[in-house]
């Protein structure tokens, strides 16, 4: 009995398997119930009374040893399947399935606006979101008790000193203006803050295109004919644009920018409140106190400003009705865009 349990377990020592499969094969051969070493517990009752305490003390090694061997086979089996399957992952690839996706609209629209004015020169100049009173307010020649410096239009972090959230990619402009003299001829594209109350028309958080040109005998012919092909570029040929008399802090004159509606010709619809006219961004000579802040000399450069919401320009292009669409991520809405340019 003790020379079986000898050979048994020298048989087991050499054991070897390629697979986990094989492996379970081995554990029903020596360890199920009718496997090699179940047998020999069986033929343990014929075993005399003098020998039972050292062949069941064999008897118990042997089926240890052969439990931990075939673990250690399988173990050692799965763990080289799992590394060829892991060689041979391609991680490069994304999981599937994976929806494609597209551009976002408010995205495309941005990335027209900003190729429109490369044509005229114009480079893209970025700048933090959080700032300071100076960059948003004091250098673009806002009074002191300027009704956006209340809490009701900005969203402020800390009052002393003042840090907050842009309200204006104009704070980018002065930015720009501190550090170079002119020639500049920048476009700012960004994120901005407002502390209003989220509909269907207004959001705490919108984005803004502002063009910025300042230089030797700018005018405001120079103006009237950026924004004119401005508007025929992304409306179309036969767009039409009147200016408006308005006011901002920082230009002087100011105006309003219309464009004829593209929905209705100029005839007048509800869309253009039957006007025929559709507002779409301000704009305005750069008032001297702000090139004066900014440590350029009034007297010898002057520069045009403007700024629209990239909002409202997709809304003419595309039709949302609903600002908050397009920030609450549904792939229902953004599928729509997924042919745009």
């Amino acid at each position: 009995m003790l020379q079986k349990i000898n050979s048994l377990k020298a048989e087991i020592e050499g054991l070897t398997a390629s697979s986990a499969a094989e492996a379970e094969e081995l554990r029903i051969k020596y360890l199920s119930k009718k496997g090699e070493v179940s047998v020999l517990f069986n033929d343990f009752r014929n075993v005399p009374s003098e020998e039972k305490r050292v062949i069941g003390q064999a008897l118990n090694e042997l089926k240890n040893f052969a439990t931990d061997k075939i673990n250690e086979l399988r173990q050692a089996a799965e763990a080289c399947q799992a590394s060829a399957e892991a060689a041979a992952l391609d991680l490069t690839r994304t999981p599937a399935p994976m929806p494609l996706g597209t551009r976002h609209p408010l995205k495309l629209v941005e990335g027209q606006i900003v190729d429109i004015f490369a044509r005229l020169g114009f480079s893209v100049a970025e700048g933090p979101e959080i700032e300071d009173d100076w960059h948003v307010f004091s250098s673009l020649n806002f009074a002191a008790d300027h009704p956006a410096r209340d809490m009701q239009d900005t969203f402020f972090i800390n009052r002393e000193p003042d840090v907050l959230l842009r309200t204006h990619t104009s704070s980018v402009q002065t930015r720009v203006m501190e550090k170079n003299q002119p020639p500049i001829r920048i476009i700012c594209p960004g994120r901005v803050y407002r502390n209003e109350a989220i509909s269907a028309r207004a959001h705490c958080f919108f984005h803004q295109v502002e063009a910025l040109y300042v230089d030797e005998n700018v005018s405001f012919a120079d103006l009237k004919q950026t924004l004119l092909y401005f508007a025929r570029q992304m409306f179309g040929p036969e767009t039409k644009i009147r200016l408006r008399p308005s006011y901002f802090p920082f230009t002087e004159p100011s105006a309003e920018m219309d464009i004829s509606c593209n929905l209705c010709g100029g005839k007048g619809c509800s869309f253009c409140k039957h006007t025929g006219w559709v507002e779409i961004l301000g704009c305005g000579m750069v008032d001297p106190n702000v090139l004066d802040a900014c440590g350029i000399d009034s007297k010898r450069y002057t520069g045009f400003a403007l700024g629209m919401g990239v909002e409202r320009i997709t809304n003419l292009k595309y039709q949302v009705k609903d600002l908050r669409m397009f920030s609450e991520n549904d792939r229902r809405f953004l599928e729509e865009f997924q042919s745009a340019r």
